[in-house]
């Protein structure tokens, strides 16, 4: 009787002990995984403090040192919102010509306040008044009429030189700006996809054909060069060639020089009705309509309010158009 009370009381014992183990060893695992927890934790914060940028310090294609305390979160950056919406990012205030703004982007700029560039840059009261932390200049007029200086003792203020004729080095400095140098990245990658796409398309119908763009409005018809917006997109992006007469520096369209065009296809243009009066006289003109390209069918007009614009959003609309045009 006593042997078995024994045997019980050593297994009881026993038993304790190891549960007794078994908690401390638990306890010291529990332990460990709190501290390397927090280790990691820390090892984050101290990352992302390593990895942040700001202040960050660059230099504009002006000269001009821009400084960023921190990550702009309140952008100005007039006729370049196609670019910050690239970014995910509504600007506090949008561009409008004083009668409208970029109507393309409306889908994604409903509620942005607008701000009229009608008698020219707004003044500094109005810009001071919604508060920015960057304001982004879309070329160097800005410096050369004064406006810069101004601008540029309200926050911090980036100047391209020609933010239009390079739509890959602009979103590039974008995300430079922004801290955001993978969506410049994914954005760029998209629009080439685009591009390519479209490219292999319209091959048969591209090669060795030539266009011209022609712009009309209150001063009257002028081709645009393949240097920007619409024109870059057909000739340097899409594969056409463009016409001999503009690349040889013609400027202002004359009825008299339409017989000696060499385009195949010919894109019109009129800057917000502006042009109607030459529009229609062009139309109505006899030489016009001897042209090779209306008698071919290969006239198209086109909407000048992303045709007329740069940017990942306009260029792509303009490429979509082609298509349409061209290869329905």
């Amino acid at each position: 009787m006593k042997q078995n009370c024994r045997n019980h009381c050593q297994t009881i014992l026993k038993s304790a002990y190891i549960l007794a183990m078994l908690l401390l060893a638990i306890g010291i695992l529990s332990a460990c995984n709190d501290q390397s927890s927090n280790k990691e934790e820390q090892a984050d914060s101290e990352n992302t403090k390593e990895q942040s940028v700001y202040p960050l310090t660059i230099k504009d294609e002006v000269g001009n040192d821009v400084t960023l305390p921190d990550k702009p979160t309140k952008i100005f950056a007039p006729v370049m919102e196609d670019s910050l919406l690239a970014f995910g990012i509504k600007p506090i205030m949008q561009w409008s010509n004083g009668v409208k703004p970029q109507l393309y982007l409306q889908d994604q700029l409903q509620g942005v306040p607008e701000i009229s560039f009608a008698s020219g840059p707004p003044s500094a009261e109005s810009i001071m008044a919604n508060k920015p932390d960057l304001i982004i200049l879309h070329n160097s007029f800005y410096v050369e009429n004064g406006t810069y200086e101004k601008y540029a003792k309200i926050a911090p203020t980036y100047v391209f030189n020609n933010a239009a004729s390079d739509l890959e080095g602009s979103i590039k400095i974008l995300g430079q700006l922004l801290d955001e140098p993978d969506k410049a990245e994914q954005a760029l990658q998209g629009y080439q996809e685009k591009v390519d796409a479209a490219k292999t398309k319209l091959a048969s119908i591209t090669e060795g054909k030539k266009v011209a763009l022609i712009r009309f409005n209150a001063k009257g018809m002028f081709f645009m060069t393949d240097e920007y917006f619409s024109g870059y997109v057909l000739t340097h992006e899409l594969g056409f060639e463009q016409s001999s007469y503009v690349k040889n520096g013609a400027f202002e369209v004359s009825l008299e020089i339409l017989p000696e065009l060499d385009a195949d296809y010919i894109f019109l243009i009129n800057d917000g009705n502006l042009g109607d009066e030459f529009i229609n006289e062009l139309k109505d003109s006899k030489i016009w309509q001897s042209t090779a390209a209306f008698k071919h069918n290969q006239v198209f007009e086109t909407s000048e309010d992303y045709w007329l614009n740069g940017g990942i959003h306009a260029q792509g609309k303009v490429i979509e158009d082609v298509l349409e045009f061209l290869a329905p």
